[in-house]
């Protein structure tokens, strides 16, 4: 068995040596005289590891050096035609290649070609390792396109925009905190994948608006009760003293007065949801069935705690009965304490939310019969 060793170098460093150089010791005799005429030159080392190689085979081997007269194709060509020339001299049968950077590596598939390659030997000289391989990953690094969108824009408009803002505002802190904030939320808006779902969000509406779902009409509804509940918590503390009251009694009545409008945004985008699971026939799930309980017993115990806090630090009125009477009994007024008013708005969400459970229980078993009697009939 034949093995054929090829140093392959694009670009010409054989001097005025033709190539290809073929034998050990025609390739000894380059090597010395490249390495007296460029001790620095990379490419002996490949000469180098060519002779490692071919001494260490133990089967027939033929060391060949080849090269080209410059990086072109016609460059390429004549390597071409001298791997041809030492195939049909030599005939081996198989290919031991031999580089020493990545663009020599590129001309492997031209000995692929011709004769099989059982292997191919990088040499990467160890001074310069840490050289080579951080100058091949930088090299990866910009031929990702990606990779540079996310790193190397927003550098490029920071250093632009550096300039303009130390003009503006005169003040090197200002103007490194500014471009920082706005780095650190590109770099956030891509690395919370944002972008992505931004899109999968406006595809969802558009699937929405063409597959006719109520539960689009119902969301939007339910955003704007948001808004209006929002609006009814700030306009009810519009007019409180946040450093007399305290910031949490004012957070407290905010809540007091938004919960309801949330509770009942709440409370329409489920049964939007539960009129699309029930329009398309596909059986209605515990999950809809018990959001719209969930929703309300929510909104009645945040309700009952809002009130609690506001009643105990004297911001909201006394809560009194009316007297009243029915036929020959008489009730007088009475006042009903913080923690009375508490326990019936917990008790009732309670209650609510238990006959959501059982609700939600009842007719996820019926849908579980029904389709049974029809899969056995």
């Amino acid at each position: 068995m034949s093995t054929l060793v090829v140093c392959l170098h694009r670009g010409n460093p054989l001097g005025e040596v033709e190539a290809p150089v073929v034998g050990r010791e025609a390739v000894g005799e380059l090597v010395t005289t490249s390495g007296v005429d460029d001790p620095e030159d990379s490419r002996v080392n490949c000469m180098l590891e060519g002779l490692r190689v071919a001494r260490e085979l133990d089967d027939e081997t033929v060391l060949a050096v080849l090269s080209g007269s410059g990086e072109t194709v016609s460059s390429d060509r004549e390597i071409a035609s001298q791997v041809d020339q030492l195939v049909e001299t030599h005939d081996p049968d198989s290919a031991v290649v031999v580089v020493d950077s990545a663009e020599d590596e590129r001309l492997v598939p031209i000995v692929e070609s011709r004769v099989r390659v059982d292997a191919v030997d990088r040499v990467v000289v160890r001074q310069a390792r840490d050289i080579e391989s951080t100058y091949y990953l930088l090299k990866q690094f910009l031929a990702d396109e990606e990779l540079r969108k996310t790193v190397l824009i927003p550098v490029g408009v920071a250093l632009l925009a550096f300039p303009a803002l130390l003009a503006v505002f005169d003040s090197v802190a200002v103007s490194v905190g500014a471009i920082a904030t706005v780095v650190g939320l590109f770099l956030l808006y891509k690395g919370l994948n944002i972008d992505a779902l931004l899109a999968s969000f406006s595809e969802g509406i558009r699937d929405a608006l063409y597959s006719g779902q109520v539960s689009l009409v119902t969301y939007v509804v339910a955003l704007g009760l948001a808004l209006v509940g929002a609006f009814a918590g700030a306009l009810s503390i519009s007019s409180m003293n946040p450093e007399a009251a305290g910031w949490l009694v004012v957070g407290v009545q905010f809540t007091y007065d938004a919960v309801p409008w949330l509770t009942v945004a709440a409370l329409i985008a489920g049964a939007g949801r539960l009129l699309d699971e029930f329009i398309r026939g596909q059986g209605l799930g515990s999950a809809y069935i018990y959001l719209p309980f969930v929703a309300i017993a929510f909104g009645l115990a945040v309700r009952g705690f809002a009130a609690y806090f506001l009643r105990i630090t004297d911001t909201m009125s006394t809560l009194t009965t009316p007297a009243t009477s029915y036929g020959p009994i008489e009730i007088d007024s009475f006042t009903i304490a913080p923690g009375t008013h508490l326990a019936v708005f917990v008790l009732a969400s309670i209650l609510v939310s238990l006959v959501g459970v059982r609700v939600a229980s009842y007719v996820s078993s019926t849908e579980y019969e029904v389709g049974f009697e029809r899969r056995s009939s």
